[in-house]
């Protein structure tokens, strides 16, 4: 009786075994024709030759790479000298989104320990009204923001009528603008995460070290910072990857003065002065600045691991 039941669920787990791959047959089909195929298209462009008009020739070429990292003159005959102004919005795209990552992290460590911490029945309301905002579309969210921020709009009025200014202070078309638009776009994106690993948190662990004499700032370094570095860690990646490839803040807030990598792949694309190899070369090396810090994050999370 024992071997038919064990060999009835060996059965059963062969059977599932089959079917696995069937069963995620759409999954596959949806990530090859969604993800990886637009991506495959891109590093392909990124090898073509740009076509006058816009659009391209299907002509194998290095000129969009050779392009993005160096300056050859106006008419390409002079030697080479590196290409410090598409480095440059590289470099301003890593530390806004850093920045914007840090200040997410600032604000929404705290706030996620705050739901966590409510009344059960609660915490549902909180989460509620950390989401709402983020039911509107990005665009009428960014435009808002830049109403709010504008030289006569709502904040320079309030600041005025307390006294606290005499003139409206210029936050429009600065980089501080695009580091509060990237932060309002994406500070759930940490919110969550954290609060989700502090909602498994043990409490009692704290309690037990407060009974040892530890102080709070030992505890919440020694104790709770470990436990819930994976929601730490998802919530830095889910902010600062969507902040490097962001355009819409940085077009709407930023200016011309204050482009980011996002807004320089965006214009490569526009119209028939697009360059279409050029945006595609810009969108790989995005693409593999991001694969190289996931790896590197997904390398010291396994570390992490492995010593605990």
């Amino acid at each position: 009786m024992a071997g038919g039941a064990a060999s009835g669920g060996s059965s059963a787990s062969d059977t599932y075994a089959e079917a696995r791959n069937w069963l995620l047959l759409p999954s596959w089909v949806v990530l090859s024709i969604f993800v990886l195929a637009p991506v495959l298209m891109m590093l392909v462009y990124s090898f073509l030759t740009k076509e006058f008009r816009g659009g391209v020739i299907w002509e194998f070429s290095l000129n969009a790479y050779d392009q993005f990292f160096f300056d050859r003159g106006l008419f390409g005959d002079e030697a080479p000298k590196i290409e410090w102004t598409y480095i440059a919005i590289f470099w301003r795209s890593i530390w806004q989104a850093g920045a914007a990552t840090i200040l997410s992290l600032i604000i929404g460590f705290p706030t996620a320990y705050f739901i966590a911490t409510r009344p059960e029945k609660s915490r549902a309301m909180w989460v509620f009204l950390i989401t709402i905002p983020y039911w509107v579309n990005l665009l009428i969210r960014t435009v808002s923001m830049k109403f709010l921020l504008r030289d006569q709009g709502p904040l320079n009025d309030f600041l005025i009528n307390i006294g606290l200014i005499d003139s409206p202070l210029h936050i429009i078309n600065t980089n501080l603008a695009v580091q509060l638009g990237l932060f309002y776009s994406y500070l759930p994106f940490m919110v969550l995460p954290i609060y989700a690993s502090v909602e498994r948190y043990n409490f009692a662990l704290s309690e037990a070290a407060a009974d040892l004499y530890a102080t709070k700032w030992v505890t919440l370094r020694r104790i709770l910072l470990p436990t819930v570095k994976p929601g730490v860690i998802a919530g830095c990646i889910l902010v600062f990857v969507p902040s490097l490839g962001a355009f819409l803040a940085p077009d709407l807030l930023g200016g011309a003065k204050n482009f980011m990598i996002g807004s320089l792949i965006e214009e490569q694309f526009k119209g028939n002065a697009g360059n279409w190899p050029f945006g595609a070369a810009a969108s790989m090396i995005l693409l593999t600045m991001v694969l190289i810090i996931l790896l590197i994050f997904a390398r010291q999370q396994r570390k992490a691991e492995a010593v605990s």
